[in-house]
């Protein structure tokens, strides 16, 4: 069952555990789960496969040795051991940042399942990058950027959900130009609230080539329970490689579930004075549940404001610049998809944008 070396398309859980016990525990519901694993007695044995594992499963153990190790927090990583010797779990948990804890015997029939998700016909590489992408205003472009990462990280054959969080912003569907496609829209899914089959979503939904889109529709204005976008986003997290959010600016409690979810964030700000004050409010309300938080200011700058001087006031990271482009709004009135023919200023940046979260050289202009 154990595996030390891997075929390059492939990445296996791994345990990181030297109690001999637990491990012969860990390889049966691994085998129960149908997947092969890679084995790690201690920290310094896991490091090289730390970050790419799809599953961490850390020994109790090997715990005070991981948090000495100083090892990069990653998701999904898993805090084991058996009933009796976990106390204080959660403390210990948190410091080496596990997700969760797991308590054998009881958790056997969860971690099967966890197993099972690793052995899936998905290409592993572990969790889909997600990023969440907010307006500092009304009408910033927040939607049309984010539609644009979607496309572009679609070109790049990675398999791609942009999901639409803003109740009030008309469909992404329509943003792509796909407002006809048959396929399910939140409407239908608003009563979600547990584990959500990650290929069945996919097939429900519309989409063409590797890009799958979770929109509004127009019809009545339905709350969005935080459930079901958590549900939603750990099924993308299962069953995609790289996910996109329009949140709204507003945030309601399904917006902080999405935000949090997210690896990267950015907010979207035209190079104007009231702009860059209506965003202050917009980071204020986000910075806490993110991670990351960046800015993209989009010219025109009618009163010559420096996009460095809008990331400076905000007190963030500048990540890009987008110039006025006469064509992607032609375009987008035709219902063609944001950066479709990867030609422009948002095609640049959401290549470099998609390239940087992904590590993955991704395609110019065909």
């Amino acid at each position: 069952m154990p595996r030390t070396s891997l075929p390059p398309h492939r990445r296996l859980p791994l345990l990181v555990t030297s109690d001999g016990d637990l491990l012969d525990e860990l390889l049966r519901l691994a085998a129960a789960g149908g997947t092969e694993v890679e084995l790690a007695a201690d920290p310094a044995a896991a490091r090289a496969r730390w970050l790419p594992a799809p599953l961490v499963l850390v020994g109790r153990d090997q715990a005070q040795a991981c948090l000495r190790a100083r090892l990069p927090r990653r998701p999904r990583t898993v805090l084991v051991g058996r009933a009796g010797e976990l106390d204080p779990s959660w403390e210990i948990a948190e410091l080496i940042g596990a997700e969760h804890v797991a308590t054998l015997p009881a958790a056997e029939p969860w971690l099967v399942d966890r197993f099972i998700e690793c052995g899936s016909d998905r290409p592993a590489g572990g969790a889909a990058r997600t990023v969440a992408v907010l307006g500092g205003r009304g009408g910033a472009g927040a939607s049309v950027l984010a539609g644009g990462l979607a496309v572009t990280a679609a070109r790049a054959r990675l398999h791609t959900l942009l999901v639409d969080a803003d109740p009030l912003g008309g469909g992404l569907d329509l943003v792509l130009g796909w407002e006809e496609l048959d396929g399910l829209r939140w409407p239908a899914l608003t009563d979600a609230d547990g584990r959500v089959d990650a290929p069945a979503l996919v097939r429900a939904l519309p989409s063409r080539g590797d890009l799958v889109v979770l929109s509004w529709d127009r019809g009545d204005l339905l709350a969005l329970p935080a459930q079901a976008m958590a549900a939603t986003m750990d099924a993308a997290r299962r069953g995609r490689d790289f996910v996109v959010v329009d949140v709204p600016r507003q945030l309601d409690a399904a917006a902080v579930v999405a935000l949090q979810a997210a690896d990267q964030a950015y907010v979207v700000v035209p190079a104007e004075l009231r702009a860059t004050a209506s965003a202050a409010r917009v980071v204020a309300a986000a910075a806490p549940h993110c991670t990351a938080l960046g800015v993209i200011v989009r010219g025109p700058a009618p009163g010559r404001l420096k996009a460095v001087e809008v990331a400076r006031a905000l007190g963030l990271p500048l990540a890009g610049t987008l110039r006025p482009e006469p064509a992607l709004c032609r375009g987008l009135e035709r219902g063609e998809a944001p950066a479709a023919a990867g030609r422009g200023p948002l095609a640049t940046l959401c290549r470099r944008l998609v390239g940087e979260l992904t590590g993955l050289p991704v395609p110019g202009a065909a």
